[in-house]
This record gives C-alpha cells, sequence and structure tokens, in this order.
C-alpha cells in the first residue's frame, strides 16, 4: 500500500454555480477551508453560470494544478471529464447534487458532504487512481459539426432520456417533484422506441424501453442499470430492456435499484468497446443532454485519474 505524502498540493475547487445558494451553498466554502487548513494551496472558482465557470476552469487547467475537484452532482462531474480527459490531472469530487452516481460508482460518501471532505482529503495524500471514460462521437444539432465529448458515468436513450427531456422543458413543480411529475406523464405515453444498434460491430436492429451505456453501475440516484459495471475494466456495459407495458414498467422499476432487474428475460446487457445507437431519441450523459441519436460511444482505457 502507498504510504501518505503530506507535501502540500496545489488545488482548484470548482463549485457548481446552482449550489451558491440553498442547502448546499456551504459545502464548497467548507471544502475550501479544510484544504486550506491542511496546507494546501487552494484556488477557489465560484461563478455565475456554467460557461463561465468552464472558461475559468481551462485556465486554472493549463497551470497543471495537482488536482482538480468538483462540487456538486453528476453534470459538475461530467464538465471534470471534458476537461480533464487525456490529461495528468487528477479530479476530486465532493458529491452535493441529487444524484450523485459517479460518487457512488467510486465509493465516495454520496450522502455525507463531511465524510467526502475527509476522503478526498485523505486522498490528496495517495497516487491517483486511474479509470476509463466514454467518448462521444455525434452532429451538433446547432451547428451541423462533428462533436467529441466525454461521460464518466452513464449515457442513456431511452424512457429515462425521455423523461429528463420532459422535465427540463418544465417549470413547475420545482426539485425532485418535476422529475417525478414527467415519470407520470411519460408512462401514460409509453411505447416502444426502435432502435438501431451496432455493438463492436455487430449489429442488432430492436424494439427497446431504453437503452444505456454504462461506465459505472447507476444513474438517476442510484438506479443500477448497469450493476456490474466498472470503471476500470476497459469495458462498457450495454443495457437494453426491451418493451414494457406501463404495469411492467411499474412491477420492474424497484428492482433496478437493487441491480436484480438483470433477472429478467427482458433486460440484457452487452460488454462493449465501441456501440453506435439510432433511435428519434434525445441522448443524455451523466445526466446532462447530449444530443439527438445517432451516436457513437467508445471506452477509452485510463482516461480519467481520480482521487478515490
Amino acid at each position: 500500500m502507498p504510504r501518505d505524502d503530506d507535501r502540500p498540493r496545489r488545488v482548484v475547487v470548482a463549485i457548481n454555480p446552482s449550489a451558491s445558494f440553498g442547502a448546499k451553498s456551504t459545502v464548497g466554502p467548507a471544502l475550501v477551508g479544510t484544504l486550506r487548513a491542511s496546507g494546501h494551496e487552494v484556488t477557489s472558482l465560484t461563478e455565475p453560470d456554467f460557461e463561465q465557470l468552464i472558461a475559468s476552469a481551462q485556465r486554472a487547467i493549463r497551470s497543471k494544478p495537482d488536482a482538480f475537484v468538483v462540487v456538486g452532482g453528476d453534470g459538475m462531474v461530467n464538465l471534470a471529464a471534458n476537461l480533464l480527459a487525456r490529461t495528468k490531472v487528477p479530479m476530486g469530487l465532493v458529491p452535493s447534487g441529487t444524484g450523485n452516481d459517479m460518487a457512488r460508482g467510486l465509493g465516495i460518501p454520496h450522502d455525507d458532504t463531511e465524510a467526502a471532505i475527509r476522503h478526498l482529503d485523505a486522498a490528496l495524500k495517495r497516487p491517483p487512481r486511474t479509470i476509463d471514460a466514454a467518448l462521444m462521437r455525434f452532429t451538433d444539432p446547432t451547428t451541423g459539426a462533428a462533436t467529441e465529448k466525454w461521460f464518466a458515468c452513464m449515457l442513456s436513450a431511452g424512457f429515462d432520456a425521455i423523461v429528463n427531456e420532459r422535465a427540463n422543458h418544465m417549470r413547475h413543480p420545482k426539485g425532485a417533484s418535476r422529475y417525478i411529475l414527467a415519470m407520470l406523464i411519460e408512462l401514460l405515453k409509453l411505447k416502444p422506441i426502435r432502435y438501431r444498434l451496432e455493438i463492436d460491430g455487430r449489429p442488432l436492429e430492436t424494439a427497446a424501453s431504453l437503452v444505456a451505456v454504462g461506465n459505472a453501475i447507476s444513474l438517476g440516484g442510484g438506479m443500477k442499470l448497469t450493476p456490474d459495471a466498472q470503471v476500470d475494466d476497459g469495458v462498457l456495459d450495454v443495457a437494453v430492456v426491451q418493451p414494457l407495458t406501463r404495469i411492467g414498467f411499474l412491477k420492474l422499476f424497484p428492482s433496478v435499484f437493487k441491480g436484480t432487474h438483470v433477472r429478467d428475460k427482458r433486460v440484457a446487457i452487452y460488454p462493449a468497446n465501441r456501440v453506435r445507437i439510432e433511435a428519434d431519441v434525445v441522448a443524455y450523459a451523466d445526466g446532462e443532454r447530449v444530443a439527438p441519436l445517432p451516436i457513437d460511444v467508445e471506452v477509452v482505457p485510463g482516461a480519467l485519474r481520480v482521487l478515490a
């Protein structure tokens, strides 16, 4: 086991702009205070919106800090993955979002911010862990240009993505209840989606309720859609859930939180290095909107360094 290294680190901390108010507003300052008390040189990035935060983060990363730490949920993990993939700067994470699925996949305390801060402080003293990331290639719907982006946890392109899309267009209600209402509305409209998949060169045409690509195990706050996925095995797990009735969906749904849904004959998991997904659906990755399908996804082993 590597020994602790107590030398001070240069750490950049990026705080989710939407967490500037409310119950999570104290997490970022608490982290910065703890790291400074441990002797680290800390640069805190607090910007009014994501565009300005990304610009500030890009400038900070060019100075090659010892760590780039994000405070927030899976959207902040996605931001970090797109800035840090294929660099030597490791990502740290103090989860304070709604889902925190990447934290779950990395073994970082996801429901106790004080424990997560202690975990990060200890992880800074040890060599970073190397994990995989997934590279997406698609057409930007605004510019028509070929585009590449990364995700660290999971890509969804089915019922859950449709629910996300509806929730993002709703102004009321606020918080998690908006997602629940969006899910109930979409459940009333539930119908099969026609997919054209190519998994490591093998074509598969099928109707399904959901297709997802997992580098980690869960999405949506603990739904273990790809329960056997490992972030450092050099392989992606492609989940395909065959068409479900409303009653079938409601019966299967609780088992997803335990990962036991994979025992159902309507659920298939395919290991893959590369996958292409075509359907009339918008893809989401790490909870963030990506683009309408088609999309190509490729695993890049060891693309990310993490403090976990």
